[in-house]
């Protein structure tokens, strides 16, 4: 398993450096979409919308983020990365520093924050399945999990484990728990710490 510490893995457009004009369209886009769901809400932001917004034509979008999970996916890059910089390089007890417990409901509670903050947003970048499942920021985040699991001396499938535990915070699944079910997200929070400390089957320890 890499070193947690290791660089972050890229993520959206960030493969090879890029040039100053595309640099520039990109946050022009991104820009009109972030305006775009501040004014209206994220349902609003279609491709057509955002090109409208820029100024663009709808190919130009399509051009550079493929599709709309792929924008949103773009949308949340700052906001991961943030996430991603706290939990390998911040002060414990998100970053390093802290017993591996402390630090996996550290994350699961910095996650969530983030949902209920961006959570519409998270949702429809989770829409589509290639960014669902394989997107470099849920790479980073299970990797993450991973690490902490088996630091934490846990047996069993920490790979699986690991993916059960992130699907937890999947934004889809926690908006409906807050929006529909009407549930605390303190009450989420809380519940999802407890699976963590019986998968580790060792809360006692840090109780």
């Amino acid at each position: 398993m890499p070193d947690v510490n290791s660089p972050l893995l890229p993520l959206v457009d960030a493969e090879i450096p890029e040039r100053c004009d595309a640099a520039r369209n990109r946050k022009l886009l991104l820009d009109a979409a972030a305006r775009l769901v501040a004014e209206r809400g994220v349902d609003a932001v279609t491709m057509e919308a955002v090109a409208a917004q820029a100024g663009v034509g709808k190919g130009t979008v399509f051009r550079r983020f493929g599709s709309r999970p792929g924008l949103m996916n773009a949308l949340l890059d700052h906001t991961e990365r943030e996430l991603q910089n706290a939990f390998m390089f911040g002060p414990a007890p998100l970053g390093p520093g802290a017993p591996p417990l402390v630090r996996l409901i550290a994350f699961g509670r910095a996650r969530l924050d983030m949902v209920t903050v961006q959570g519409d947003v998270l949702r429809a970048a989770e829409g589509s399945p290639e960014f669902r499942y394989s997107g470099p920021a849920r790479a980073v985040s299970l990797r993450h999990l991973v690490t902490l699991l088996e630091n934490a001396g846990v047996d069993g499938d920490t790979e699986l484990l690991a993916v059960a535990l992130l699907s937890a915070l999947e934004a889809g699944l926690v908006l409906h728990q807050i929006r529909v079910l009407g549930m605390p997200p303190e009450r989420i929070a809380d519940s999802w710490e407890d699976l963590a400390r019986r998968i580790t089957r060792s809360g006692a320890d840090f109780a």
